[in-house]
């Protein structure tokens, strides 16, 4: 791999309109950047002066993307006004695929600066009726379409670091609401976000000594995978109403996440939705009952109830009645 000179994030650049902006010289890979919030992410980093590895799975023959795959039109949309762009269409959930997204960005660009994990998609199915490949098809897209990029990616910041080079790198994963929470008819889905913060919080303690930040985001917004399942809560407003659904509401956090704005901030998830920011707080420790001896099950038993009468309850899982 080539790299040009200077500290990440260091370079001299502008945004399309010729404006500082907060990601100016950063060079930053969006996953399943083709439609919905990954295009909404691209666009809004390249708009604050990034330059954008847009990656979609839209490939030709050739395994490249073609003039009308998602990922070439995301990046012709971003030099059409002024940025930086190149598409990268490779299967991020190969290892062939995700080591080439890295080799793409620091080809094109120099090095890496920021990568945010969004590609995805929905096999819906209860329980009972879910088949083995389904639930694999979304472990492998959702969950290791998270790490082999990540591993990738980190690889190269810690060879950078080892190399005296400054590091200040940026990694923003995508969970969900249904990771958090749950979601009826979603377990493959759920359980694919719900490890997608397993390893966020992983990875940023592991990566933390390299100059990477890594944080989460659980988005609720309108894309190809909720416009349906969530058809209700996800239809456009009247004209002129604000479009609380609509999926550049969440960019402005990622671009903010992934830039040195973010300095110090690391392994949190944040829920994001409309104009409302959360931080989530996760499991900790609630009531606790010990002694120093064992316990017969009906004990065992008794103190469970008590516990669970002085605890907070948990949320609703999402479609449950």
């Amino acid at each position: 791999m080539t790299r040009t000179t200077g500290t990440a994030g260091g370079a001299d650049a502008a945004g399309p309109g010729g404006t500082a902006g907060m990601a100016d010289g950063r060079v930053v890979v969006v996953t399943g950047a083709g439609r919905g919030l990954g295009r909404a992410h691209a666009l809004a980093f390249a708009a604050e002066g990034a330059r954008v590895v847009v990656n979609d799975l839209g490939v030709g023959l050739d395994g490249q993307p073609g003039p009308d795959s998602p990922a070439a039109l995301v990046a012709e949309e971003i030099r059409a006004a002024g940025g930086e762009a190149v598409a990268h269409g490779g299967d991020i959930a190969t290892t062939a695929g995700a080591a080439s997204l890295v080799e793409c960005a620091v080809s094109a660009f120099g090095r890496l600066d920021t990568l945010v994990n969004n590609a995805g998609f929905l096999r819906d199915r209860m329980l009972v009726n879910l088949d083995e490949d389904d639930w694999d098809a979304v472990m492998r897209v959702h969950l290791k379409g998270h790490f082999l990029p990540l591993k990738h990616a980190a690889a190269w910041w810690r060879a950078e670091a080892k190399a005296g080079r400054r590091v200040s790198a940026r990694v923003v994963n995508t969970s969900s609401g249904a990771g958090l929470l749950g979601s009826v008819g979603q377990g493959n889905y759920s359980a694919a976000k719900a490890g997608i913060l397993g390893l966020t919080l992983v990875a940023a303690a592991e990566m933390g000594r390299y100059g990477v930040q890594v944080n989460a985001i659980a988005p609720a917004a309108r894309t190809r995978m909720t416009e349906q399942t969530f058809a209700g809560t996800m239809a456009a407003p009247a004209e002129g109403a604000f479009d609380a659904m609509a999926p550049e509401n969440v960019s402005p956090l990622v671009v903010w996440l992934g830039s040195d704005a973010s300095a110090g901030v690391t392994g949190r998830v944040f829920e994001a939705e409309g104009g409302r920011i959360t931080v989530m707080e996760g499991w900790r420790p609630g009531p606790t009952a010990d002694r120093a001896a064992r316990r017969t099950p009906a004990e065992a038993g008794e103190a469970a109830l008590k516990l669970l009468a002085a605890s907070e309850p948990p949320g609703a899982v999402y479609g449950a009645k």
